[in-house]
């Protein structure tokens, strides 16, 4: 009668966990959409300054009522698709604008980003400004970032 319980109670729910866990790791390795990026190495939520990011169109000075128009380069096919943050900070932590622009996927025609759309603003206030890009995976688990410092007079 023991060795009954025993078994009930520390053997049936280790082999039942264990063939449950089975179960769901085979429906998620099955899974077409899985996506295994072995080669990204690196803590989640990484922040890398590289070259593979790139403001086009950034003037070191701009007048008062002139606008700021830039575009985005990215040379690295890990982020083909996700979402592109434009921020302008006036500080440290000071955020004049952002503007986000979701679901950039670029690869299949290369182009510039934003697509189907454009960043433009207008500073009224003369100062030193730092202008910050950041480019987020369609999973928000990477991102990569550029910046440049203009000042408006």
């Amino acid at each position: 009668m023991a060795t009954r319980l025993v078994y009930v109670v520390f053997i049936l729910p280790i082999v039942l966990s264990i063939a449950f866990g089975s179960v769901v790791m085979a429906d998620v390795l099955q899974s077409s959409d899985r996506e295994l990026n072995m080669w990204r190495v690196g803590p989640a939520n990484a922040l890398t300054h590289d070259k593979s990011i790139q403001i086009i169109g950034l003037e070191k000075q701009y007048l008062v009522s002139t606008p700021i128009e830039i575009q985005v380069n990215i040379d690295d096919l890990f982020f083909d698709c996700g979402d592109l943050y434009v921020t302008i900070y006036s500080g440290k932590n000071t955020v004049i604008t952002q503007s986000g622009f979701f679901k950039q996927c670029f690869d299949e025609n290369n182009a510039l980003l934003p697509i189907g759309d454009e960043f433009s603003e207008i500073i009224d206030t003369s100062g030193q400004y730092e202008l910050v890009v950041k480019m987020n995976d369609q999973n928000q688990k990477s991102s990569i970032t550029a910046s440049g410092k203009f000042t408006i007079k």
